[in-house]
């Protein structure tokens, strides 16, 4: 496991959206700032809310939704990301600059 540092995820994150492979179902996640976030998640169900680095991961309180932390593992051919007790959730299809999916919707 790799997890990726704070310095890096602050190039990563802010504006910009990443897509997710939920096992063949799409997540999409809109850094818009340094403390806003939006999510569509496979189902149609949409996020807004507020998240912030931590050393190692990030922690994110969705309005109206659930709160979490994650991490981000730096793998050989992908990143992935994984909850709080370190299960992967879903893996980095792409990392798109700016608000390439138009969220929030």
């Amino acid at each position: 496991m790799s997890i990726i540092e704070k310095d890096t995820l602050a190039i990563i994150m802010a504006g910009t959206t990443h897509v997710l492979d939920m096992g063949g179902k799409q997540a999409i996640i809109y850094y818009q700032n340094d403390s806003e976030a939006h999510m569509l998640l496979p189902d149609g169900v949409a996020y807004s809310g507020k998240w912030r680095l931590l050393d190692y991961g990030y922690a994110v309180d969705w309005n109206d939704g659930p709160s979490g932390t994650w991490k981000l593992d730096r793998r050989q051919n992908s990143i992935a990301y994984l909850d709080a007790g370190g299960t992967p959730r879903a893996d980095i299809a792409a990392i798109e600059f700016g608000n390439s999916r138009n969220l929030p919707r």
